[in-house]
């Protein structure tokens, strides 16, 4: 269905169809409260970036990866900026053989342009064809590689603001220091309780952000170069050396796999 708007006794509803698709657009943040379902669920954004809470777990995630969801895990979501993207529900049984804990999943070309297919469905029993594209996408979520790429979220309302600053324009220079002082708190605090609350230091976190909004530019064929200086490196090769010691690979080999 080419439309973000169901409710959720449909989807969870027994008598379903193997998957069911949605697709779409909103012109302003679309954000969701905690919830389950009985489903599993695949979902993602062809552009922008989702913020998604699992449990204990905060992720941002780009445009180039989907997040899984088994069954009846509680979540939340939230674009960041206007929403265009995708979900797919994927009926209970059908769910074996899938990852048994939420995860990101890098998606290929072949996932996006087969649930695209299936949001144009009306809802209800699949035919043969139909039948047919559902289970490239149920193959498509069994093989694709886990890549642990979310950007863990701080949960104190300072360390937060930074980061949603950080998210919105990730070439933002200041430095530890300057940050504290916006968000008025002392920089040994912010240090402290980043490292606390996501795992990463101030600095390695920063520049994680960046990686994962390079990613998003790579994919919509952005220049190496432009991508660096619209992220605030100072030359292309910091860029590409950074790139290629967190990945493995430099900017323009990670493009040609996509």
């Amino acid at each position: 269905m080419s439309d973000l708007k169901l409710d959720l006794a449909t989807i969870d509803a027994p008598d379903g169809p193997l998957v069911i698709a949605l697709a779409g657009t909103q012109d302003g943040e679309r954000m969701s409260e905690p919830h389950q379902h009985a489903r599993g669920q695949l979902f993602g954004s062809l552009r922008g970036l989702i913020s998604v809470k699992v449990q204990d777990a905060l992720w941002v995630v780009p445009a180039i990866h989907a997040v899984w969801l088994p069954p009846h895990h509680l979540h939340a979501a939230q674009s960041h900026g206007p929403f265009h993207g995708w979900s797919v529900y994927v009926e209970p049984a059908a769910c074996e053989g899938l990852p048994a804990r939420p995860c990101t999943l890098r998606t290929s070309g072949l996932l996006r342009e087969a649930v695209l297919r299936a949001a144009e469905w009306p809802l209800g029993p699949l035919d043969a064809g139909q039948s047919r594209v559902a289970g490239v996408i149920l193959d498509e979520i069994r093989s694709l590689p886990v890549e642990p790429l979310g950007l863990p979220l701080p949960q104190d309302a300072r360390l937060l603001r930074i980061a949603r600053a950080l998210i919105a324009d990730p070439a933002d220079g200041r430095d530890l220091e300057a940050w504290a002082r916006w968000a008025a708190l002392s920089s040994r605090t912010l240090s402290r309780r980043f490292v606390e609350e996501t795992g990463f230091s101030f600095t390695a976190w920063r520049q994680r952000a960046r990686l994962l909004r390079s990613l998003e530019m790579l994919a919509a064929d952005v220049p190496v170069n432009a991508v660096a200086l619209d992220l605030g490196y100072a030359t292309a090769s910091a860029f590409i050396t950074l790139f290629k010691r967190s990945f493995g690979e430099t900017p323009a080999a990670y493009r040609q796999r996509l």
